[in-house]
């Protein structure tokens, strides 16, 4: 059933030979057909011009015996003229060999060879004065038996109700049947195995070229770019395969190019993040020293100090992130894994973001296991998505609460943070997780994020072996989900959490 699914080679061949068979298995039973009407036409036909002969001797044996002789003397003598008749098969005809059978229908006397008897259906046709036939079987004692036709006829004579049947057996004509249903098996047979052998050479010729391309588009994916299909001809194959090797080379190159680019792009946001770090320490440092005399500023001064310091903050803070997305595109990030509880991230990252919570009048509902949930990972680096992901669910909350439950299986861990807020519209659920993307670009954010910290976030669930996903609608609120395994890179085989995106709540009939 495999082979059937993935074979295009198997399924041709398979459809061929079914085809080729029902075809050759109906041609073979019309042939049947048409030669078995002919031999018994042919037997009927036969039967018909030996049985007027046979009622002409017969009537000649018994006029000529006389009427002064018992009937049974008369009807022995009249068998014994068809006997001699019948056994010189009509001019050496063997079709037309015979065993007669002559008998007075309403004296129930009958004369014939020991086994032969007239179905009582054929006599009372014939003494209606008709000449008709039958197909019977013959029992010759002993168990053994054969099929034969019985023609029988009326006869004028003047012994009353006098019948004539002569049996004509059928075993020469069942032997030509049998000979002939023999021969259209083995051409049936020849026939089909040809054609799929003849199939087969066609197709291979065409899916060889196929599984060729398969292949090498396999290996092309893996990363081994020089790859390509042998041209062998000037067919429709070998301009396939040339036009393969052309977007095979047009490929390789891009993909080239784009890893250039690639690096070239991470070398530089990691060198700018670099050589930014010393100006940005200057002007730190500048900042400080004017806010710790801000007393003596005048306000508007004192106001231009407090926006630059926020704005300082904001800097490095994207700096940092410019930093460790460019660890992660380098391939250079790694982690500090330990034993720890999965509650102590959660607990730090609800402390770190309860001010801006208070700020904006956003209640957070925290539901953790009683019992510790341990987990082999970097702390650091989930501390660091929780926070991102609750802060993100306060900024978008719109004063509604927060909801933060984690809970784990044998597997995994998975927290969940779910907002009744702004929500997503449909397509932004991996949207959500690109660099700098923003679903209001006019909407101001009140947690001072970079617009890295998802990206970032899933990078680092990524790093663990996890995953980072969201669901929403759009008025109703958001959920994203955060699961890691208990082992970096351990396999689960589902999470413990469904990842459900908020439902607009049912009005409650009065």
């Amino acid at each position: 059933m495999d082979k059937w699914r993935t074979s295009l080679q198997v399924r041709v061949l398979g459809s061929i030979f079914t085809a080729s068979a029902v075809v050759m298995l109906l041609l073979a039973l019309g042939m049947l057909t048409v030669f078995t009407q002919r031999l018994v036409d042919q037997k009927i036909d036969i039967a018909g011009s030996e049985i007027d002969r046979a009622r002409v001797v017969v009537e000649e044996q018994i006029a000529a015996s006389g009427a002064s002789s018992s009937i049974q003397l008369r009807l022995n003598a009249a068998r014994a003229g068809l006997a001699s008749l019948g056994s010189s098969g009509s001019g050496a005809d063997v079709t037309a060999v015979y065993e007669p059978v002559v008998l007075v229908n309403s004296e129930d006397i009958v004369v014939s060879p020991e086994g032969y008897h007239i179905p009582d259906r054929l006599r009372y046709f014939v003494s209606e004065n008709q000449v008709s036939y039958q197909f019977t079987t013959i029992d010759q004692g002993g168990g053994e038996s054969y099929n034969a036709l019985i023609v029988g006829t009326p006869t004028d004579s003047d012994i009353p109700d006098l019948q004539v049947y002569l049996v004509f057996s059928m075993e020469n004509d069942e032997a030509s049947l049998a000979l002939m249903r023999g021969l259209l098996s083995a051409a049936l047979v020849v026939v089909v195995v040809l054609l799929v052998g003849i199939a087969w050479l066609a197709t291979q010729q065409v899916t060889a070229p196929v599984r060729s391309a398969s292949r090498i588009a396999e290996r092309f994916a893996q990363g081994k770019l020089r790859e390509r299909m042998v041209v062998d001809g000037e067919d429709e194959m070998a301009r396939l395969a040339m036009s393969f090797n052309a977007m095979a080379k047009s490929l390789s190159a891009q993909i080239k190019q784009l890893e250039e680019y690639g690096n070239l792009q991470r070398q530089f946001t990691s060198d700018v993040s670099h050589e930014l770090r010393t100006p940005l320490t200057t002007v730190r440092m500048a900042a400080d020293l004017i806010a710790d005399n801000s007393d003596e500023l005048s306000p508007a001064a004192r106001r231009a100090s407090e926006l630059m310091t926020r704005e300082l903050d904001r800097f490095e803070a994207l700096l940092g992130d410019l930093l460790e997305i460019s660890r992660h595109d380098a391939g250079v990030a790694d982690l500090s894994t330990t034993q720890h509880d999965a509650r102590g991230p959660v607990n730090s990252a609800i402390q770190q973001v309860a001010v801006l919570a208070g700020e904006l009048d956003v209640p957070l509902d925290v539901e953790l296991p009683d019992d510790p949930v341990m987990i082999n990972g970097d702390s650091r680096r989930i501390e660091r998505i929780i926070r991102n992901l609750v802060a993100n669910a306060i900024d978008h909350a719109r004063g509604n609460p927060v909801h933060i439950l984690l809970a784990s299986n044998d597997d995994a861990i998975a927290i969940t943070v779910t907002d009744q807020g702004v929500g997503l519209k449909e397509g932004q659920e991996e949207l959500v997780f690109n660099r700098f993307w923003r679903a209001d670009p006019s909407r101001v954010r009140h947690s001072g994020g970079t617009g890295l910290g998802l990206a970032i976030s899933r990078e680092d669930a990524i790093l663990h072996g996890g995953s980072l996903d969201a669901a929403g609608n759009l008025g109703v609120g958001s959920m994203f989900r955060l699961v890691i395994p208990r082992e970096p890179h351990g396999h689960y085989r589902t999470a413990p959490l469904e990842l459900i995106a908020p439902q607009q709540p049912r009005e409650v009939e009065a």
